[in-house]
């Protein structure tokens, strides 16, 4: 009688961990819509594109007058990708894994001559761990403002560059992390506790709870995949700010209502997760990705303003933006 042999077990191979940099800086952007029509470009414009490869890339931009409106001395982006391998703090922490910086500097910034600093500075890194897990921690550290004055009283700030917190256990992202969330609405409450609120903030406010709200509801039903698809929400480093002795003037979290010039907000994150280019074709000549995935991203603008009489405009100052995505 033949015997029959065992059909042979190909060993299943084991995929070797990558990730997929992305980042993004500029100084400045918007548009002017009065006194004039006229587009603000993306000053000082630099990405690390969505690639495998390591990377520094840098961008300088001089003195700039955008119509004796808004000006500054200098600017300058940097954003960065890089792999750490055995990495370990004095406390024997592991950081082991891949890093992502993203960097805007303005330097003798000024708006009118209302709004004006010495220096601003948008700074966010992401740490992506090379053994476990696709979620980031988060680090705002270097973000600050220098001098910052409004018609020449300065603005006493205080931010909180931990606002994002500890990455979150079990690897959720930070929309599906109750800390996170709670942490988001209490500085919504924050600012309504104050009273006062303008009807279109009361609005926007009813607006962010109830999103809130749907972000809890959607974390807590659902494939990891689909909780919350491309979700995003805003908060901001700042922790308070303090009196302004300017007639007219209100605060309102992180927001500055200055009469006859506009709303500033300062620090303004959004925090969330989009489509990012996750795979990656070894035929690729220059390192590009290829196909679509889940990328869970952080982008800091330090000045958002609404300018209104007499100049209308809207501008962004001192934004930059890190993410990427790590496979399989």
């Amino acid at each position: 009688m033949a015997t029959m042999s065992k059909p042979s077990i190909e060993p299943v191979p084991v995929l070797e961990r990558y990730h997929v940099y992305h980042a993004e800086a500029h100084v400045l952007s918007g548009h002017i819509e009065h006194p004039i029509q006229q587009p603000i470009e993306h000053y000082g414009n630099v990405v690390l594109q969505k690639t495998r490869r390591e990377g520094l890339f840098t961008e300088s931009v001089g003195e700039t007058n955008i119509e004796g409106l808004i000006s500054f001395k200098a600017g300058h982006t940097r954003v960065s990708g890089s792999q750490l391998r055995n990495k370990t703090d004095i406390w024997g922490n592991d950081h082991s894994g891949w890093v992502t910086q993203s960097t805007s500097v303005l330097e003798g910034f000024n708006v009118i001559d209302v709004l004006t600093a010495d220096r601003v500075v948008a700074q966010v890194s992401t740490e992506h761990p090379m053994v476990y897990g696709h979620v980031p921690k988060v680090t705002f550290l270097g973000t600050r403002f220098e001098n910052l004055r409004i018609a020449g009283y300065p603005v006493q700030l205080e931010l909180d560059l931990g606002f994002c917190g500890s990455k979150p256990e079990g690897d959720l992202p930070y929309l599906q992390d109750s800390g996170f969330l709670d942490r988001v609405q209490g500085q919504l409450n924050s600012m309504a506790d104050g009273g006062g609120l303008p009807e279109v903030l009361e609005k926007q406010y009813d607006a962010k709870i109830a999103y809130i709200d749907d972000l809890r509801r959607r974390a807590n039903g659902g494939a990891n995949g689909d909780r919350n698809g491309y979700s995003k929400l805003q908060c901001s480093l700042v922790k308070s700010i303090g009196p302004i002795p300017i007639p007219g003037v209100r605060t309102f979290g992180n927001m500055i209502f200055i009469p006859d010039f506009g709303t500033v907000s300062l620090a303004e994150v959004e925090v969330g997760v989009g489509p990012a280019d996750g795979g990656f074709s070894d035929n690729s000549r220059d390192g590009s990705v290829s196909e679509t995935s889940y990328s869970n991203y952080f982008t800091v603008t330090m000045l958002n303003m609404r300018l209104g009489c007499p100049t209308s405009a809207t501008t962004q100052a001192g934004t930059a933006k890190a993410n990427g995505t790590t496979q399989p």
